[in-house]
């Protein structure tokens, strides 16, 4: 036995260098959180949570929304101990919103869980009650570059099950796309349809950029401007677009899925998505048009907080709507499933608020007969996380997947599969946390944002910011 008498290092010292002290949760206190960027196909800010045992948690912001969403929350945990997820979330869900406004809070509440499993040893999924699963489904979301074909996407939708051994997929059915040019498909007032049309086309190149790049100080406020009305007209709600759908362009439509369905068969599940900003009576004739080809769902419509409109809309379908990646929080799922709106629920893990707010939604759509599917549009980070509830959601149908033609999606983290999508499956981990040993910082330089510089930047001026944030007295 080593003599330690006379070194002035004491019997629990020595013990505890041979102990692994993330065995003592109730001692953990958060140190700091860092932030990195990632350009396309994301547009999004990873965040790591670092805790005074050295354990760091993983997260990140909805695709498309901003690291402040996120960074602006530190002030309000530095100090805390991450285990105490429910209450830390409750302190800051006042700052989080609808859509990618969810993302820093949603995302913080992941790497809360993250580093709650890893301090236990747990995966997060035992912290949830255990799993109904271990191999989670996932739908395979199949983009066509190029004008809309039918034959086209039915041949990309069968390379995905005969080379990606997907069992469930999801197509757009955009009338934008379809009809959008085709003279007598579409009515509107004159001179809209063209506007529209340029304004769904100018967003992309005006978020290029660019597109600021090498402008006076005036052109740069005029652009932004600019850039801000655009978006204003493409985000038009579709029963405010006064578009309408002639019965050639209802043609149009119903022909394409023919043409998919004539190539891929009726055997595999088919969601479509993408509609267009269309009017409600366009959507029941599309619905009742679509409903023979036995379709998985028809996915938001309308917008998701139109709720009456959505109850009407599927009082006429037989093919169930689906609903929910941009809603925030479980009361506001609560409207849907009191109205009968819609026959699936689709979450997204960093809109609704986290982890642990999924797994409640997924649990009160069951209480309602509504079965949930999982959207994701993200890196392996919210993939992983949404894992963890899928295995713990009795309900749950199918997890999305974008990323089949990004080889290197993978590679942004260490997991013990790899790749994570393997035959159509994620297997469930048995790792602590959300399953995720490390992040590859190799590959995240590969692919950071060119615009927001920086990699794993500090959020130093956030750890003194005081404000009254409590919402009474």
């Amino acid at each position: 036995m080593q003599n330690i008498g006379n070194t002035g290092v004491g019997a629990e010292d020595v013990a505890l260098a041979h102990v692994n002290t993330h065995s003592r949760p109730s001692q953990l206190k958060i140190t700091d959180m860092k932030v990195c960027d990632l350009g396309r196909p994301f547009n999004t800010t990873l965040i790591k949570i670092m805790t005074n045992q050295g354990i760091e948690g993983y997260g990140q912001v909805r695709e498309g929304g901003s690291r402040l969403y996120a960074t602006m929350l530190k002030r309000l945990l530095l100090g805390e101990n991450p285990c105490n997820v429910d209450r830390l979330f409750r302190r800051i869900k006042q700052f989080g919103y609808h859509s990618h406004q969810g993302g820093g809070v949603s995302g913080v509440e992941i790497a809360l869980w993250d580093i709650a499993g890893k301090a236990y040893g747990v995966p997060v999924w035992q912290m949830l009650g255990g799993k109904f699963r271990d191999k989670i489904r996932i739908y395979c979301d199949t983009d066509v570059r190029g004008k809309p074909d039918g034959k086209v996407m039915g041949g990309a939708l069968k390379k995905r099950i005969e080379e990606g051994g997907y069992t469930y997929l999801k197509m757009d059915l955009s009338c934008d796309e379809l009809l959008i040019g085709i003279p007598g498909a579409l009515s509107a007032p004159l001179g809209f349809i063209e506007d529209y049309e340029n304004a769904q086309g100018q967003q992309w190149r005006m978020r290029a950029p660019e597109y600021l790049a090498n402008c006076t100080p005036d052109e740069r406020l005029d652009r932004l401007a600019e850039r801000r009305r655009v978006t204003d007209i493409a985000s038009i709600p579709g029963p405010f677009t006064s578009i309408n759908l002639t019965e050639m362009g209802l043609d149009i439509v119903e022909q394409y899925v023919v043409d998919v369905r004539g190539v891929i068969g009726y055997d595999v599940p088919l969601a479509v998505d993408h509609f267009g900003h269309i009017s409600v009576g366009d959507c029941i004739k599309l619905a009742e048009r679509l409903d023979k080809y036995n379709l998985a769902w028809y996915e938001d419509m309308v917008p998701w907080y139109m709720t009456e409109h959505l109850a009407e809309i599927q009082s006429h379908s037989k093919t169930p709507l689906c609903t929910g990646e941009d809603i925030y929080l479980k009361e506001n799922f609560m409207p849907l499933f009191e109205k009968r709106a819609v026959k699936i629920i689709h979450p997204d893990i960093i809109s609704t608020g986290g982890i642990f707010e999924t797994k409640k939604i997924g649990d009160i759509a069951q209480d309602f007969g509504v079965p949930m599917v999982i959207h994701m549009n993200e890196t392996p980070v919210a993939c992983m996380a949404a894992v963890q509830v899928a295995a713990t959601t009795e309900n749950f149908l199918a997890q999305e997947f974008h990323h089949h033609d990004y080889p290197w999606w993978s590679n942004l983290v260490k997991t013990k599969d790899s790749p994570i999508v393997q035959n159509g499956f994620i297997n469930v981990p048995d790792e602590p946390g959300i399953g995720i040993e490390s992040l590859n910082d190799d590959e995240i330089k590969e692919h950071l944002h060119p615009i927001v510089n920086g990699f794993w930047e500090g959020t130093d001026e956030w750890d003194d910011w005081y404000a009254m944030d409590r919402i009474w007295l």
